[in-house]
């Protein structure tokens, strides 16, 4: 079986079925098609007793999929078109909870970029072998955004404040430490994902694949940094990490790069991905992803995300003028309006809609 449609190619290989996300032009961010050939490759296989596991790759040496098509979405939006861009994100988050679900061993090989959509269609798999030239980042709160495809229950169950730092600072990081933290399950070397697709292929167990291939990334950087982390991030409010932060600010040059970095993103972002944090961590995945759905059916209706992408993806003047401006300026209630239930909560595959 072989399935081309452009922007992924989904292909039958022995025990393995593998997809291979081909946008290489705009580093896989994942539009329409993309979503549908994942989930039409996943449901292939499901059922097939062929395969024994799913394998999902890129085409390009650049990156795995440095997330979804948030340009599309931004014009979308501003079309009025809010119910296709609603459409999108239905979609795709059932597709991460499919991946979550899969009862198949689902292995991501990770390297070059992965943000945002690239983290959902990954990280919820259960094996993740993470490449040398792996860059890890969930950005959204810089554009007016939040952190989506799963990381209100992926991020809060990293140890620590790690997760409360990654999703409100979009910080980057490289192999060793997504190994370290357990985005990615194994470190591998460079050169190696056609040798792992073809032990896969001939049927040999994911396990023992990827433990084979398995090398030590080194150590991990964000493990000198954890009582920092841990000191700013895990705060009671919003208000106490930026309140620990300006305290330590003039001491620490760690924390005053944060600071200074939080400060040009979206107070609004920030608050909800606070919130998201605090909530997810006692969420199961589907209520979690229910969430997420309730969040970005309100944030298309608002003001941040569309000034975030017009000043850093299509002006790329890089000054967004956001509302409100700060994080003492925030209603709690308009915050706490961004989690209420939805006429239509997201439903998943086998649910009755």
């Amino acid at each position: 079986m072989r399935i081309e449609s452009g922007d992924v190619l989904v292909e039958k290989r022995g025990a393995l079925g593998l997809m291979t996300l081909n946008r290489p032009q705009a580093l896989n961010a994942l539009n329409d098609a993309m979503i549908d050939g994942l989930q039409a490759g996943l449901d292939a296989f499901r059922n097939d007793d062929e395969i024994k596991h799913v394998a999902l790759r890129s085409a390009s040496p650049k990156a795995f999929c440095a997330g979804g098509d948030i340009r599309l979405m931004h014009d979308l939006g501003k079309a009025d078109r809010h119910a296709d861009a609603l459409h999108f994100w239905w979609r795709e988050y059932r597709l991460n909870t499919d991946i979550k679900r899969y009862p198949k061993p689902y292995v991501s090989l990770i390297d070059g970029i992965v943000m945002g959509g690239g983290v959902g269609v990954s990280v919820h798999g259960t094996h993740r072998l993470v490449g040398p030239n792996a860059l890890f980042a969930m950005p959204e709160v810089g554009i007016g955004f939040f952190p989506d495809v799963g990381a209100t229950y992926a991020l809060p169950r990293l140890e620590g404040a790690f997760g409360m730092y990654l999703a409100f600072t979009g910080a980057r990081i490289r192999q060793a430490d997504i190994a370290r933290l357990g985005l990615g399950t194994h470190a591998v070397a460079a050169g190696q994902e056609d040798a792992i697709i073809a032990a896969l292929a001939v049927g040999e167990a994911a396990d023992a694949v990827a433990q084979r291939f398995t090398i030590d990334p080194g150590p991990a950087p964000i493990d000198g940094l954890r009582a920092r982390i841990d000191g700013y991030f895990g705060q009671p409010t919003l208000e106490a990490v930026f309140a620990a932060l300006e305290a330590a600010a003039p001491s620490d040059p760690f924390a005053a790069d944060l600071l200074a970095g939080m400060a040009k993103r979206s107070p609004m972002s920030m608050a909800i991905a606070f919130e998201q944090m605090k909530r997810g961590a006692d969420l199961d995945f589907e209520a979690a992803m229910i969430l997420e759905f309730r969040i970005v059916s309100r944030i298309i209706h608002g003001h941040d995300f569309y000034e975030g992408v017009r000043a850093l993806i299509i002006d790329k003047d890089n000054k967004p003028v956001w509302q409100p401006a700060s994080v003492v300026a925030l209603d709690p209630a308009a915050v706490a309006a961004h989690f209420q239930p939805l006429a239509q909560d997201l439903t998943f595959r086998g649910d009755t809609c």
